[in-house]
């Protein structure tokens, strides 16, 4: 009878595992996403606010 209770509890175990894993899965998959988001917003908000997106930048030549 132990080695029922004992089959039955491994079981339990591994579906428990399965499903923690299928949650850390899609929780890193949102993680990903939402880094993503965020970055292109940032990068849209700076090139908005300094205008310098896509410009190479001017360097002062000072004359010898």
């Amino acid at each position: 009878m132990g080695a029922v209770v004992s089959c039955i509890e491994s079981v339990f175990r591994a579906i428990g595992a399965c499903i923690m894993a299928v949650v850390n899965a899609i929780g890193s998959i949102l993680h990903a996403i939402i880094s993503g988001v965020v970055t292109v917003i940032d990068v849209i908000i700076s090139c908005l606010t300094c205008g310098s997106c896509g410009r190479r930048s001017r360097r002062n030549r000072s004359a010898v």
